[in-house]
């Protein structure tokens, strides 16, 4: 397989795992970079990006990133936070009266960004076409009653966060999520990465698709059978309504929305210099950093149903849990993207990692081609 890009020599053995991925039939396109102190140290590219294996994975080819988004989103949330716009303590309906609904008065903030707010779903079953109508699903999640009692676990809310996290965005930026976080976020730090993608952009994202055979890990197996066999679970709900979640990656209408839960369009380069700016403080002051990367929920997932720990819109490391550590140091942080893409800092060594894919693995938290890749970068430093 060529590999394209940049590598220091330092990082060879990074770069020949990298194209060992390619050793699988499977692989199609994927791209990977490292950034240590804020200096690329590899930048390398593969494969190819369209359904039919005719064109090649370029340079500036972007794709959907799903809950890699989250983190941005979140930060996005944290820097209004800094302004005084946003409280994280504040109940949500303070600014988003009709929120307070269905007993949902004391839910604040920090319990969104933390999945511990129990409304990773909704109950009533709601047309395909609701995805993309913002109103909608805003106004039926401000009347849905939590699914657990404040204060009783978490539970992640893989869509559901874009549109809680995101119309509180709206309201107090009075523009779409998507905007706040390219104008806060992408902008300054000059990251080709996009939450409501131009229509001139098409051309350039890579076409995303399954890989086959694969079963994952025994936590995939678990968040499966549940899914097949019980329609009305709040995990099966969280993945499937509206029913047009998980098969839309690829449509126009999916790349045009802002959902800052899902749709983030990036490469592996955005997700790097992402996680050097919260390195080197250019996102957000120390204090909030801290918040964001503080362990807020740790234990079994009311979703996902395996141990998750999360920070405010950051997954943190469980070095001890095998589909749950990014596979560097125990104070990384980041966010896994379903099926395989990851971006992390891990700020013990001062490294910003991001790698894409296209051939969506089976597994629930950590892809292990992700993790394989960081694992060989930590032998290599």
């Amino acid at each position: 397989m060529q590999i394209q890009g940049y590598f220091d020599l330092k990082f060879e053995a990074l770069k020949d795992a990298f194209a060992a991925l390619f050793d699988d039939p499977q692989e199609r396109g994927a791209a990977l970079c490292v950034q240590i102190g804020g200096e690329t140290v590899l930048d390398v590219w593969a494969g190819v990006a369209d359904k039919d294996g005719q064109q090649a994975w370029h340079s500036d080819t972007i794709l959907n990133l799903f809950s890699c988004t989250k983190t941005f989103t979140a930060v996005t949330a944290l820097q209004l936070v800094g302004e005084g716009k946003l409280e994280l303590d504040a109940p949500v309906s303070r600014y988003w009266p009709e929120f307070a609904a269905a007993g949902k008065a004391r839910i604040t903030l920090r319990h969104l960004l933390c999945h511990q707010a129990g409304l990773p779903a909704l109950r009533q079953m709601l047309p395909a076409e609701a995805l993309y109508d913002w109103p909608a699903m805003t106004s039926t999640l401000a009347a849905e009653e939590a699914w657990w009692p404040l204060g009783e676990g978490h539970g992640y809310a893989p869509i559901t966060y874009g549109w809680l996290v995101g119309e509180l965005l709206r309201r107090v930026e009075g523009r779409g999520p998507g905007e706040s976080i390219v104008a806060r976020i992408a902008k300054p730090l000059g990251l080709d990465f996009h939450v409501g993608l131009a229509d001139e952009e098409f051309d350039r994202v890579a076409h995303i698709s399954r890989g086959k055979g694969g079963m994952g890990d025994a936590a995939a197996q678990r968040l499966l059978k549940v899914m097949m066999s019980d329609s009305s679970a709040m995990t099966t709900r969280a993945f499937s309504n509206p029913p047009s979640i998980m098969t839309s990656t690829n449509k126009p209408q999916w790349r045009r929305m802002q959902q800052p839960a899902a749709n983030g369009h990036g490469n592996a380069r955005s997700l790097a210099g992402f996680y050097s700016g919260l390195l080197d403080g250019r996102l957000l002051e120390g204090e909030l950093l801290d918040e964001l990367t503080r362990e807020h929920a740790v234990g079994d997932d009311k979703t996902l149903l395996t141990r998750t720990r999360f920070g405010l819109g950051c997954m943190l490391d469980q070095p001890e849990v095998a589909n749950a550590t990014y596979g560097m140091g125990a104070q990384a942080f980041g966010h896994p993207g379903a099926g395989g893409s990851s971006g992390f800092a891990d700020p013990e060594r001062d490294v910003a990692f991001g790698f894409v894919v296209n051939n969506l693995g089976p597994f629930v938290l950590m892809d292990p081609r992700a993790q394989k890749l960081a694992r060989v970068l930590a032998d290599c430093l």
